[in-house]
This record gives structure tokens, sequence and C-alpha cells, in this order.
């Protein structure tokens, strides 16, 4: 039943050591897609993900290009503050790979342009944020999709 997290581009250490912790405790498996915003040995990461890092299952590619065609007949769902539908209406299945994007600018413009039908966003009820902390946003997501799945 495990889901797959899909960093594209990940740019703070913390969130991604963070979002690594949420994959182990969770079953996910961590995808990260390069260039990264740090060494993968940041001190910062292993701290966010503490001891875990050794134990959970992470796939890294050295490009975006490298990630698609690797997974190309994975069932795919975007997130992006800039999708129309809500992740409520997500259909999560066994094996899904939840792409996100870098924290400063989300998903590339041509993956939302290219993927509009499987992108969902978390709703905001306030105008004074444009977005949630990654981490934040990945564990919502993520626990969503494992209450549908049980």
């Amino acid at each position: 039943m495990p889901l797959n997290i899909v960093l594209i581009e990940p740019e703070i250490p913390n969130n991604t050591g963070n979002i690594g912790r949420l994959a182990l405790a969770t079953g996910s498996r961590l995808h990260l897609v390069k260039p990264f915003g740090f060494e993968i040995d940041d001190k910062r990461l292993k701290r966010a993900g503490l001891d875990y890092w050794q134990h959970l299952e992470v796939i890294y590619y050295d490009s975006i290009n490298d990630f698609f065609t690797k997974n190309k007949d994975a069932k795919m769902v975007f997130l992006s503050s800039h999708g129309k539908q809500s992740h409520w209406d997500i259909t999560f299945e066994n094996d899904m790979f939840l792409v996100f994007g870098k924290e400063s600018v989300g998903l590339p413009k041509r993956l939302i342009e290219k993927h509009q039908d499987q992108l969902f966003k978390i709703p905001l009820y306030s105008t004074e944020i444009r977005s949630l902390n990654l981490a934040n946003a990945v564990s919502i997501i993520v626990y969503e999709g494992l209450r549908q799945l049980s």
C-alpha cells in the first residue's frame, strides 16, 4: 500500500528531512529529483530526519526527465497552489506518485500545463498566504491517501 512522495528540486534541507521521516513513518517511498538546493549530507537534513534516514527507501534522479523516463507508466497526481481541483477529489491508489514542486516556486510551469487533469491543491481559507510549508502539505496529502486506502 505504499505511496510515492516525489520532491522536484527540493531547496530546504529541513523540509526534505522532515518529509523523509514522514515517508518512513507511513511506509512511503521518497523520490528526490535533482538539482537540490543543498548537499544530501547536509547536517540540517540529517537532523530533521534524525537517525531514521538510513532506514528510508530513497530513490534519486538526476533530472526531471530522468524521473519521468523511469516512471512513465506510473499513476501520478501533481500538487500545486495553481490546481483547480481540491485534494479531497483525489482518488488514491496503491503505489500512486504524489508530485510536489520546490519550495520557492512550486512545480515547473510546463508540468502544470501538461497535467491539468491530474493537478490538485490543498484549499487555503485565508487570502493572507499563498501556500503551505512543503512538509506540512506533503503530510496532509499522504495521510489523506492512507485514510482512503485503509
